[in-house]
């Protein structure tokens, strides 16, 4: 089952915040919008993708935040790769 979380930042926090997110590894897809609740980008991350795709991502992300205020991200989180890997032991 995905989980999806929105949450409110400011344009100069988007970046870093956006980084913290991708290292959390379980993130699937982003989606970032404007103060009036138009997407303004949409990025999905999947294992193996992200490494290749996040430089030109975070380019355009850091495009985005410098010409924001404040914007709305909506993350979707892949919960089930945390449930199997808690049932098989790995660590």
């Amino acid at each position: 089952m995905d989980q999806v979380e929105e949450f409110k930042i400011k344009g100069d926090e988007l970046l870093g915040r956006i980084r913290e997110l991708i290292k959390e590894g379980n993130v699937r897809h982003l989606t970032i919008q404007n103060s009036d609740g138009k997407t303004i980008v949409e990025v999905p991350l999947t294992i193996g993708v992200v490494g290749a795709l996040i430089a030109p991502a975070a380019a355009a992300i850091g495009a985005i935040a410098a010409l924001v205020t404040e914007c709305t991200v909506a993350v979707t989180r892949d919960e089930g790769s945390e449930e199997e890997s808690e049932d098989t032991g790995a660590e």
